[in-house]
């Protein structure tokens, strides 16, 4: 595993890291945290564990977002993520006890600067889970 980090993230990588990734296609499902230490964990164990090959979460914030990236067309590559999520209790619960339909996000998206109202998710949670039971479709 390859650890580099800025003054704005901590990346991570697979040593046998493919060039299988498509800019036009790369994409991430993101985990917002309020504890720095227990991401870091999770990003080494998503790299270790051939999760995802690279993920990356904000350096230098006990808050912040952390990125697994993958190309919106590797159905299993998303199933294989959203099954860490779960497993790793990283996909909120809202107040009806469902899980949050969370979505993957186009880095076309973020370089769009769509954020807020002006995203929408190409590909959500409820694709590929019920949203009630976790229980994959």
């Amino acid at each position: 595993m390859k650890i580099r980090e800025n003054d704005f993230w901590v990346y991570f990588s697979s040593k046998n890291e493919s060039n299988s990734t498509n800019n036009d296609k790369i994409g991430k499902w993101m985990y917002f945290f309020n504890d720095a230490e227990f991401t870091e964990k999770i990003c080494q164990k998503a790299i270790l564990n051939s999760v995802v090959e690279h993920c990356k979460y904000t350096n230098n914030a006990e808050s912040g977002v952390a990125c697994f990236y993958l190309n919106i067309d590797d159905i299993e590559g998303h199933k294989k993520v959203i099954k860490f999520f779960l497993d790793n209790k990283l996909i909120p619960i809202n107040k009806s006890g469902k899980f949050k339909n969370i979505s993957f996000k186009l880095d076309m998206q973020t370089m769009n600067r769509e954020y807020g109202d002006k995203f929408e998710g190409k590909l959500s949670l409820e694709h590929f889970i019920d949203l009630s039971s976790g229980i994959f479709k």
